[in-house]
């Protein structure tokens, strides 16, 4: 059954011995054989909410609940990351920087669906962005390979697709409309 604490430490742990997101892979994947024990521990989402969990700088696990038809525009992270959904689903669009583009322009470049007790890794390089696609919220654990909010990270406009600084509080903002 999956317990908070345990997964914490063992994230910590996995960390201390790689770097990489191998380690961090395998154990979300195991947290993700058990939604039903996540919700449990962690409670049924209520709301859109980003509720951190443990922070280092090292190393960032929140536990990120989407509302309905909730859209994230195409950012990255600046570290990679692991994500699983423990309910509803998560569609990402990966993007690509166009070659030689003075505005650092973007274009699509694949897709990936994640549904309940699916995970992904994220490379440090990846650009996506995220939707819920259901009528009901969507929860996931993303496990960052570092400090998330203290990480020099950049959104593109969804119009343009111009690159610019990402604003936090204005991610923040979108979760609590929900």
């Amino acid at each position: 059954m999956f317990n908070l604490e345990s997964f914490v430490a063992d994230c910590r742990s996995a960390i201390a011995r790689d770097p990489s997101h191998k380690s961090i892979s395998d154990l979300v994947a195991r947290a993700m054989s058990d939604p039903d024990g996540i919700v449990s521990e962690l409670g049924t989402p209520e709301k859109s909410d980003v509720i951190n969990i443990f922070r280092s700088n090292d190393l960032t696990i929140m536990n990120v609940i989407w509302h309905p038809g909730m859209t994230v525009t195409p950012h990255n992270h600046d570290m990679w990351a692991v994500i699983g959904v423990y309910g509803g689903r998560e569609d990402n669009i990966f993007w690509r920087r166009i070659k030689d583009d003075p505005n650092g322009r973007i274009e699509a470049a694949g897709a990936k669906s994640l549904g309940r007790g699916e995970f992904s890794p994220l490379g440090h390089d990846i650009i996506h962005s995220v939707t819920n696609p259901m009528n009901k919220l969507t929860g996931a654990i993303h496990v960052y390979g570092g400090d998330f909010y203290g990480a020099h990270q950049s959104e593109w406009d969804a119009e343009h697709l111009h690159e610019h600084q990402r604003d936090m509080e204005q991610v923040r903002a979108m979760f609590d409309m929900g």
